[in-house]
């Protein structure tokens, strides 16, 4: 039909013409209340966003000389972040001369690999980045 007698119709009803498939031929039209189209689509919006989980990446410093207290403070907090389903970056800072021994911060990022084996997953290895080494954790499903 024409698009004045589809107005005509439309306005009889009390509604809105709405184009819904503006690049067919012929375009495509619709006649609805657009106020409360818009309305529910906004509801429908809404709604996923409430249903959708946000990932967090928390990050642990660590030095190659950490104690082992504060080793283990760092790795309470690694594990409550894992239990509370965020991502966690272990991260081993060199300064100075320290950076000739990054075997030790392997060692430690092996250390803590093993000790969060039950909460965590390791995301990526071990990756050295200039002076820092980083390991990247996950919480298991």
């Amino acid at each position: 039909m024409t698009v004045k007698v589809a107005l005509e119709k439309a306005k009889g009803f009390g509604l809105d013409l709405v184009e819904v498939s503006p690049n067919s031929t012929p375009p495509v039209c619709r006649i609805m209340d657009y106020g409360k189209y818009r309305y529910e689509q906004t509801k429908k919006m809404h709604q996923a966003k409430k249903k959708q989980t946000t990932i967090v990446v928390k990050e642990i410093k660590f030095r190659p000389k950490t104690d082992e207290h504060d080793y283990q403070f760092k790795l309470r907090h690694i594990r409550r972040f894992l239990e509370a389903k965020n991502k966690v970056k272990v991260a081993v800072f060199f300064r100075g001369r320290e950076i000739a021994h990054q075997d030790k911060g392997l060692e430690m990022l092996a250390r803590v690999r093993k000790e969060i084996f039950d909460i965590g997953i390791v995301e990526s290895e071990p990756k050295r980045e200039g002076r820092n080494l980083f390991m990247l954790l996950a919480p298991k499903q």
